[in-house]
């Protein structure tokens, strides 16, 4: 029973009522703002921490050991992919690797940034490229490519003790590629902040 001295109370507590109401329904779009959840995915010496939008596929050769498909922004046609290729003693040099990317982008046009770092998983190099691709099509034996203009690359060499180098190779149109260059990053544990620039000749 509400007595005639609570009756004075009754306004204050009706808006802190409202406001308690009022702060909750704003901490809720808060709540709902959180960072992807991730999935650690072990492909044989190593380990990627990528989210969960990314769908992995079956590896359509050997030589990939890992193949996912990444989101794709609205206006591009088709959505990135990332390939972990692993070629054991035959993979070649890090610079020649380098280079091979490079010249898989049409000269004209053509921006690279090549820097290297170190992750959990040991150094690594990143190479950084925008312009028209020359995407590989058919079997790799054919040689056969189409140009996709406004394309990008982000590729990354781990170099892991005793085993060799893992090849991380993200390509597509640079809108979406660029929707999933921190994430990319993140996957193998490197920090663009600590790299540094690799000069190319």
């Amino acid at each position: 029973m509400i007595t005639r001295r609570a009756l004075p109370m009754l306004p204050v507590l009706l808006l802190l009522g409202l406001c308690s109401a009022a702060t909750a329904r704003a901490e809720e779009p808060a709540e709902k703002k959180q960072e992807p959840k991730t999935d650690n995915v072990k492909i044989d010496d190593i380990t990627l921490v990528v989210p969960k939008t990314w769908k992995q596929g079956e590896p359509k050769s050997k030589m990939r050991k890992a193949e996912f498909q990444l989101p794709v922004v609205e206006g591009d046609k088709e959505p990135p992919e990332l390939v972990v290729y692993y070629f054991g003693s035959f993979s070649g040099s890090i610079q020649a690797n380098v280079s091979r990317w490079i010249g898989q982008f049409e000269a004209t046009g053509r921006k690279m940034r090549v820097t290297q770092g170190e992750s959990p998983h040991g150094k690594y190099v990143v190479v950084d490229l925008s312009g028209t691709y020359n995407k590989p099509v058919g079997p790799p034996i054919l040689q056969q490519s189409r140009p996709m203009p406004g394309a990008r690359m982000l590729a990354a060499i781990l170099t892991v003790e005793e085993k060799g180098h893992y090849y991380l190779k993200l390509t597509g149109l640079e809108k979406s590629v660029a929707a999933s260059a921190k994430a990319f990053r993140a996957s193998f544990g490197g920090e663009a902040a600590k790299e540094k620039e690799v000069e190319q000749k």
